[in-house]
C-alpha cells in the first residue's frame, strides 16, 4: 500500500454521485496505461469514499448502484481506468518536459532553416523555446502545438515548413537493406527496379529529416547512392 500522505485522489462520477479514492500519482497513471497489474501499489487505502477530503465513505448502496458490484479492487481499477486522476506538480513538470522536447522533435524534422537549407539543431530549437519562453500544454498533443510554438519561435530563429520530393537511387547489393529505412523516414510516392537491379524511389519527406536520410544512406552504400530533389512543398 502506499502512504497516505504521498497519495493523490482519483475520482469517477457516476449515477449522480462522486467515488474516490487515494493512489499514488506515478502507479496510477501507469496502471491507466496498462503497463502495472498489480493494484496493491497504487492504492493508499481500500475505501472509496465519497469526498476523501472531508473523510465521507461512499455509502453500499450507492456502490452497487452505479458499480454493480462491492469489489473493492473492481472498482478502484474503474476509477482509475475510466475517471480522473489529480496529478501532482511534479508529475504534471514530467508531462510538459516530455511534451517539450516532442515539440523540439518536430520542429526539427519538418522546419528548416530557410537559410541553409538545413534543419535548426535540436538544442538551438530548445533553447529558442525557452528564450521564447513558450508555454507547452501538457494534455495537449505536440501535433496540434507545433504550429503555435513555430509562429512564437520565428522571433528567434528563422523557420519554414518544407515538404520535398525526391528521387533516390541505390544499388543493388544495398536495395533490400536500405528499403526498409527508407520506408520508415518518408513517404514512398514509386518505386522502379532497373534492369541492373538498382532501385529507384520516388519519395516525400519532411525537409528537416533529408540530412539524416542521406547520412544513413552513405553509411549503408558506401557514399554510392544518387539523390535529387525533385520539388520543394
Amino acid at each position: 500500500m502506499v502512504d497516505v500522505n504521498n497519495a493523490i485522489i482519483a475520482r469517477l462520477k457516476k449515477e449522480g454521485n462522486s467515488f474516490e479514492i487515494l493512489v499514488d500519482c506515478d502507479k496510477a497513471i501507469e496502471f491507466r496505461k496498462g503497463n502495472l497489474d498489480s493494484l496493491n501499489d497504487v492504492l493508499a487505502t481500500n475505501e472509496i469514499f465519497s469526498d476523501v477530503k472531508q473523510g465521507e465513505r461512499a455509502s453500499e448502496e450507492d456502490i452497487r448502484k452505479a458499480f454493480h458490484t462491492i469489489d473493492t479492487k473492481e472498482i478502484a481499477t474503474t476509477i482509475i481506468k475510466k475517471g480522473e486522476v489529480q496529478l501532482t506538480t511534479e508529475h504534471k513538470n514530467k508531462l510538459r518536459d516530455v511534451k517539450r522536447k516532442q515539440i523540439a522533435s518536430l520542429i526539427h524534422r519538418n522546419a528548416i532553416d530557410p537559410k541553409s537549407g538545413l534543419p535548426h539543431p535540436l538544442a538551438r530549437i530548445e533553447n529558442a523555446m525557452e528564450e521564447a519562453r513558450v508555454r507547452v500544454d501538457e494534455f495537449k498533443d505536440a501535433e496540434e502545438q507545433v504550429q503555435d510554438v513555430i509562429n512564437k519561435l520565428r522571433v528567434q530563429i528563422p523557420l519554414k515548413i518544407e515538404t520535398r520530393e525526391l528521387e533516390v537511387r541505390i544499388p543493388s547489393q544495398n536495395a533490400g537493406a536500405a528499403y526498409g529505412n527508407v520506408k520508415r523516414k518518408s513517404k514512398i510516392l514509386r518505386e522502379e527496379w532497373l534492369d541492373n537491379g538498382d532501385l529507384k524511389l520516388f519519395l516525400e519527406i519532411p525537409a528537416g529529416v533529408q540530412e539524416e536520410l542521406e547520412n544513413e544512406l552513405s553509411k549503408m552504400t558506401k557514399g554510392n547512392y544518387e539523390l535529387k530533389i525533385l520539388k520543394k512543398i
